[in-house]
């Protein structure tokens, strides 16, 4: 049998920094599962993960003697999993660029400069894989993404009834409610993309649902919510308001009203009451994104780009976020005006008043009290992840 390991691409991982600074690239949410997600289900194998030594710890490497090393950034097809179960010990799998999709071979290798050595020969894939290499690939990517999700996850089911007489649903055959799922006086307009709920889901009364859509297990969407296409509710978030073309990753609140737009948020992160996003400069230029490879903005390429926000950032009410802004991990940002651009990793403050230092012992603390609302255990795999985040921001 296959030992499939997720390896983070070094040309890669950087760029998509706040998110790969607490997971690997291929535990990043793009649709309405992980890419991770998607290679285990393809390929029928739980992954292992080539990643940063600092995050081995949640994120282990299992190693044997036929080892499958896959990119963590590329988003399988069909096609690309079947050529990849069939590569021959020692061959590796490049894309007509040059990029490296796959390797199979006998070797345990723990560092992801030695995978191209590794290959004693390579045959090339041509078809254009979706490979998520930028902070906005993911959001350009995920309505074609959670089509493909969708596909996967429900072929040979059948969808859960709605039984609800005051829910109505445009285009049903591209509707599916998984097992313990509630819905209340709810519009499902799935004409133009398919909408997935997930098991234990609620979608409360008065919200309206356009797909491409997923909706995690056990997360909930807000009565009177307006969620337009093209965006991903991860498991157990919490999702209100009107929010479109975005990503929440997982554990995740917004529950109330304001503009999620064209953004993505990370795990165990909440907007307060009227956080709202700019995602479109008023001149209509390309929205402009902070890069932790060059320390300044890099162009998207983009009209349309709101948030990107790391794992455990907290937004007071009313906060607003300036067209591609960037924070990074364990945020605390509030009050008045229009918020900076970028907002480092541990900062405590806002625009008015300006931003400090958030000191790690009140960020563990809170972090703690985050997974108890969800009843999970904040240990020190956890503690020590965000502890090693915290000394690269200290040492930047």
């Amino acid at each position: 049998m296959i030992n499939l390991i997720l390896f983070d691409d070094p040309t890669i991982r950087p760029d998509l920094l706040p998110f790969t600074f607490t997971r690997p690239v291929a535990g990043i949410r793009v649709g309405i599962l992980t890419i991770a997600e998607k290679w285990e289900k393809r390929l029928g194998s739980v992954a292992s993960f080539l990643t940063e030594p600092y995050l081995r710890a949640k994120y282990p490497c299992q190693t044997t003697t036929n080892n499958l090393y896959v990119n963590g950034a590329v988003c399988p097809t069909d096609e690309l999993a079947e050529r990849v179960q069939h590569l021959a010990p020692g061959e590796g799998l490049l894309s007509a660029t040059g990029l490296l999709y796959a390797l199979r071979t006998e070797r345990a290798i723990t560092d992801t400069t030695q995978l191209a050595d590794a290959a004693q020969k390579t045959s090339t894939f041509a078809e254009s894989i979706p490979t998520m290499r930028h902070l906005w690939s993911l959001i350009a990517a995920n309505g074609n993404q959670i089509q493909a999700d969708f596909e996967l996850l429900t072929a040979g089911r059948q969808s859960q009834p709605i039984t609800d007489p005051f829910t109505q649903c445009y285009a049903p055959e591209n509707v599916f409610i998984e097992s313990g799922a509630t819905l209340k006086a709810t519009i499902l307009n799935a004409t133009d993309g398919p909408i997935y709920i997930g098991k234990n889901a609620i979608v409360s009364e008065g919200s309206v649902i356009i797909g491409p859509f997923g909706l995690g297990e056990g997360a909930m969407v807000h009565y009177q919510s307006r969620i337009r296409s093209n965006t991903s509710i991860g498991p157990y978030c919490k999702a209100g308001g009107e929010i479109g073309n975005s990503i929440m990753f997982a554990n995740s609140g917004k529950g109330h009203d304001g503009y999620l737009g064209d953004s993505v948020v990370g795990e165990w992160c909440n907007l307060g009451a009227g956080t709202n996003t700019s995602n479109l400069k008023n001149d209509y230029a390309n929205v402009k994104l902070h890069s932790y490879v060059t320390g300044g903005l890099i162009d998207t390429g983009r009209k349309f780009c709101g948030l990107m926000m790391g794992d455990f950032t907290k937004a007071g009410i009313g906060t607003l976020f300036n067209t591609g802004t960037v924070t990074g991990v364990n945020v605390n940002v509030y009050g008045g005006g229009i918020q900076p651009k970028h907002i480092p990793s541990f900062s405590w403050g806002g625009a008015t008043d300006g931003f400090v230092p958030y000191r790690i012992e009140k960020a563990l603390q809170v972090a703690q009290e985050a997974f108890s609302r969800r009843d999970k255990a904040f240990d020190a795999v956890e503690e020590d992840i965000l502890r090693a985040v915290y000394a690269q921001y200290q040492s930047a």
